[in-house]
């Protein structure tokens, strides 16, 4: 898999991904447990990437 797209993708973009699967996660949590720890784990991993790029990036 080819994610060369991911590391053009400026830091901005990765923390408002970040934010916008940690508000739907607890819009779903009463609904689906799985798809609410999967958007959780989306948020994580994105935050993490978006806080090294930034820190690279300086």
């Amino acid at each position: 898999m080819d994610f060369s797209s991911l590391k053009n993708t400026p830091p901005m973009y990765l923390y408002l991904v970040s934010i916008i699967s940690f508000i739907l996660a607890n819009l779903v949590r009463d609904k689906s447990l799985g798809f609410y720890y999967f958007l959780l784990i989306i948020g994580l991993v994105s935050f993490v990437l978006g806080f090294t790029k930034s820190l690279k990036s300086k």
